[in-house]
């Protein structure tokens, strides 16, 4: 993690590659939404909680950690776990292609947060690019604006999109002051818990589906989570 804190362009393109592929991974699970976005936090906090609690300096930073961060972090971790069930749900109605679309006009809804919330600045070449995505979008619904299985499934991945984008805002906050393992094992630990929760209330079983979810979470958790979200 430190080295992706100092060289992060570096890796930029891993982290682009690792996102990239979560939906075609989604789309092998046999398993409700809820039970394989479980499957990817649970595997996650699996793989960082020995980087965290092995690394003094990181269990230090974690035992200092206040209130505010605190919370501030499990509602990060709420906000991203309400992505994943909204977009693998979403994935479930409409093509790859569509929803992987609207769910990466979170730039859109982050850059608006940032202005709105975080008295942040665009330039108005970046709104313009934000115009032409937002329309794009636009676009993708009205074409599957005639099959309204297909135009549920794109909503669900917009408000995907709001999901995430909150939950980048938040970070944006948070990382200023916190390291990205510390911030990253927080959040995903809230993630998974609500996730849990959610696949209870819901009456799901993890182990009710099969081997394909938690083979799924696996390649989810290591490329598109440590690779993709954290990087």
């Amino acid at each position: 993690m430190k080295y992706i804190e100092k060289h992060p362009m570096s890796l930029l393109l891993v982290g682009i590659l690792g996102i990239s592929v979560s939906a075609i991974f989604v789309r092998y699970s046999d398993a409700p939404s809820a039970v394989t976005a479980a499957y990817r936090m649970l595997w996650t906090v699996l793989f960082l909680t020995p980087a965290v609690f092995g690394n003094k300096s990181f269990r230090q930073e974690l035992l200092r950690v206040d209130r505010r961060s605190l919370l501030l972090s499990l509602a990060s971790g709420v906000f991203l776990a309400a992505h994943f069930v909204l977009w693998f749900e979403s994935l479930q109605h409409t093509s790859v292609a569509s929803s992987t679309t609207i769910v990466c006009t979170e730039v859109i809804w982050v850059s608006l947060g940032y202005c709105l919330f975080l008295k942040g600045r665009i330039g108005g070449k970046a709104a313009l690019t934000i115009a032409v995505a937002l329309v794009g979008s636009v676009l993708i619904a009205w074409s599957d604006s005639a099959s309204g299985a297909q135009l549920y499934g794109d909503i669900l991945a917009w408000l995907a999109a709001v999901a995430t984008a909150l939950y980048t805002l938040i970070g944006q906050v948070l990382r200023k002051r916190m390291s990205t393992t510390v911030y990253t094992y927080l959040v995903y630990s809230s993630c998974g818990a609500v996730l849990l929760l959610t696949c209870a209330v819901q009456g799901h079983g993890l182990f009710a589906f099969g081997v394909s979810a938690p083979l799924v979470g696996l390649a989810l958790a290591l490329l598109s989570t440590i690779m993709g979200h954290s990087i």
